[in-house]
C-alpha cells in the first residue's frame, strides 16, 4: 500500500526500551517519517529509536509538550500521533489515514464506537472520560463519544489553528475541544485499546484528569468570554 501524501508518525517515549522495538518493528512501509521525542529516558530507548532511523527529539516537560514538538518537526502532508506502549493497533493505522483521504481534518480513535475497546481502563477513569464527553459535547455542540485517547490523525497544515498549550495528558482533550472551535472536519473511527506490553504507564488518574477538568473550564470560559 502507498498513498500520495506524505506521512508522519509521532511517538512520545519515557523509559520504553521493551515496547518500543516491537511497536517500530510493525510499523508499515507507507508511514514515510518516525519522529521521537523522548523525555530524557534513562534506558536504552533511544539507541533503539536510532536503529529504526528514526528522527530523535527531546523534551522532558510531558506528553503535550512533546507531541506538539514532534509535529513541529514533522515533514509530512499527515500526521499520526500514537503511543510508544504497543496500546495502539497498527493496523488500524490505514483507517487514520483513509478517513484524511476522504477529506476530513481530523480522524479521532474511539474506544466507544462500535467495533473499538479497551482493555486498559479503569472504571474511575472509565467513569471520568464519559462525563468529560458530555460536558464537552454539551458546551461545544458535537457528538464526540471519547475524549482521552492519543491516537489521533490529523492534516499538518491545520495543527498551527489549534495554537495548543497542555503539556501533559490534557492534550488530546484540548485537541479535540479546539478543533470544534475551529470548526474542522472531524471524524471518529473506532479503535481497541490493548493494555501496555511492558511497564508502568506514567498517567495519574487522579491528577491528570484535574488537569483536563481544569483545561475544559478554561476553554469553557474562552468561549463565553468571547461571545
Amino acid at each position: 500500500m502507498k498513498y500520495n501524501k506524505k506521512i508522519s508518525l509521532v511517538i512520545p517515549t519515557l523509559n520504553e526500551e521493551k515496547n518500543l522495538p516491537i511497536v517500530l518493528e510493525e510499523i508499515p512501509d507507507y508511514i514515510d517519517e518516525i519522529i521521537i521525542v523522548d523525555g530524557y529516558s534513562k534506558d536504552n530507548t533511544v539507541e533503539i529509536a536510532k536503529k529504526y532511523n528514526c528522527r530523535i527529539f527531546y523534551d522532558d516537560v510531558g506528553k503535550g509538550s512533546s507531541l506538539i514538538m514532534g509535529v513541529e518537526q514533522c515533514t509530512g502532508d499527515y500526521v499520526i500521533m500514537m503511543d510508544a506502549d504497543w496500546s495502539h493497533r497498527i493496523e488500524e493505522l490505514s483507517l487514520f489515514i483513509e478517513g484524511l483521504e476522504m477529506g476530513y481534518d481530523f480522524v479521532m480513535g474511539s474506544r466507544f464506537l462500535q467495533g473499538g475497546g479497551t482493555a486498559d481502563m479503569t472504571p474511575i477513569r472509565r467513569l471520568g472520560n464519559k462525563l468529560f464527553v458530555i460536558i464537552v459535547n454539551m458546551f461545544f455542540g458535537m457528538n464526540y463519544s471519547d475524549l482521552c485517547y492519543g491516537y489521533r490523525a490529523f492534516r499538518r497544515d491545520i495543527f498551527n489553528k489549534l495554537n495548543l498549550k497542555s503539556k501533559g495528558f490534557a492534550i488530546e482533550t484540548e485537541i479535540s475541544i479546539k478543533a470544534a472551535k475551529c470548526r474542522l472536519k472531524i471524524l471518529e473511527v473506532p479503535s481497541f485499546e490493548k493494555k501496555r506490553k511492558y511497564g508502568k504507564g506514567n498517567l495519574q488518574g487522579f491528577r491528570d484528569g484535574l488537569r483536563i477538568s481544569g483545561t475544559i473550564l478554561k476553554e469553557i470560559l474562552t468561549k463565553w468570554t468571547k461571545n
